[in-house]
């Protein structure tokens, strides 16, 4: 296909309210630098992190959990550090789930790459950057999946051969590389793992990729959703204000923070391991060092992805070894609607966008 000279596409003004979010039909269609590909998008979804970069969350000044000023953003964020690597340009594309169709080509990438049906890799390490530990996210450094055209480095493209439908496979790049990068941090095996937040995109996917791997699974919900977590594999269940045994588990796996956090690590084995990749309760925790060092426990951030994991989740997907958790799609022109309904925390898995 010949692609139109604009798209429509979702553009962030900047941080704060749901308002930051603007719906244009007159957005240019970038062009495919060398390297890179077009990509004709067909599918996307809702993030924490976008909802978290919209409202500037990712800011020191703000300590509190991510729902608390998530539709009109945060008092006091900063511009300079508002975003999770640091300061945005502005219009910013979001989306870093991405499910379309190459259509186009740059220098240096071979035409017959043209009509294959691919997702994007969210997190990937810049071409451009001398520094090893440089990060770009898809839809945070650079434009994402809220409109109808996207590019990226054609490495960063992977194609994908499954029966899935858009939507479907939209809701895996995201909170499935985020799970299997934690998982992978941790050297899950087949060991007694608590899981966190276990509801939402990233918990429902780390329930199935820990299962994958034999592991007992101790997910933390809310009792209406225990049986729905329990169709994906959870083994048991404890509600959000339950008391955690003590020593159950070799390892957390934990998207929440917050105030109940000191009791993570009393439900940690002697030499379990700890692994964050999350704080939707709040970033800020209290820490018994005696339990960290009498217990010989280990603390694992997880943001940066080793390159085997996005492809290891595709080949997943290929397989049929996990599967899609879709609760609810939008149309793009509805992004302020979904986000609403992203932040109600009624739903299981992921909040899914159609792309025109």
């Amino acid at each position: 296909m010949t692609p139109p000279g604009t798209m429509k596409a979702v553009l962030l003004t900047g941080h704060g309210d749901l308002d930051r979010l603007e719906y244009r039909e007159d957005v240019p269609v970038p062009q495919p630098g060398s390297g890179e590909v077009l990509i004709r998008v067909r599918a996307s979804a809702v993030n924490n992190t976008d909802v978290n970069t919209r409202t500037g969350w990712y800011s020191k000044a703000v300590c509190g959990d991510t729902n608390a000023a998530a539709r009109e953003g945060y008092d006091g964020a900063s511009d300079a550090d508002g975003a999770w690597s640091g300061a945005l340009s502005f219009p910013r594309i979001q989306g870093a789930d991405c499910c379309g169709e190459i259509v186009a080509v740059g220098r240096g990438v071979d035409p017959a790459r043209t009509g294959q049906r691919v997702l994007v890799c969210p997190m990937h390490r810049p071409q451009s950057s001398d520094d090893p530990h440089a990060l770009f996210t898809f839809g945070s450094e650079r434009d994402g999946a809220f409109a109808q055209f996207t590019t990226i480095d054609a490495e960063h493209a992977v194609a994908v051969d499954s029966a899935l439908s858009d939507i479907e496979l939209a809701s895996f790049p995201c909170a499935f590389s985020t799970s299997e990068g934690m998982i992978q941090r941790a050297g899950l095996g087949a060991e007694r793992v608590l899981i966190t937040g276990a509801s939402g995109g990233v918990g429902s996917a780390v329930i199935q990729l820990a299962k994958r791997r034999g592991a007992h699974v101790t997910a933390v919900i809310s009792p209406s959703k225990a049986g729905a977590v329990g169709d994906l594999g959870a083994d048991a269940t404890l509600a959000r204000d339950d008391a955690l045994p003590v020593d159950a588990f070799d390892v957390v796996l934990d998207l929440v923070g917050g105030p109940r956090w000191p009791a993570l690590l009393e439900a940690l084995s002697v030499r379990g391991r700890y692994v964050t990749s999350g704080a939707i309760a709040g970033p800020i925790v209290e820490l018994d060092l005696r339990t960290l060092y009498l217990k010989d426990q280990t603390l694992i951030g997880s943001t940066r992805q080793d390159a085997r994991v996005f492809t290891d989740l595709v080949g997943y997907i290929e397989r049929g070894e996990i599967r899609p958790v879709v609760a609810e799609s939008y149309p793009l022109s509805d992004i302020r609607i979904a986000q609403e309904a992203f932040l109600k925390k009624g739903h299981i898995g992921k909040i899914s966008l159609h792309v025109p």
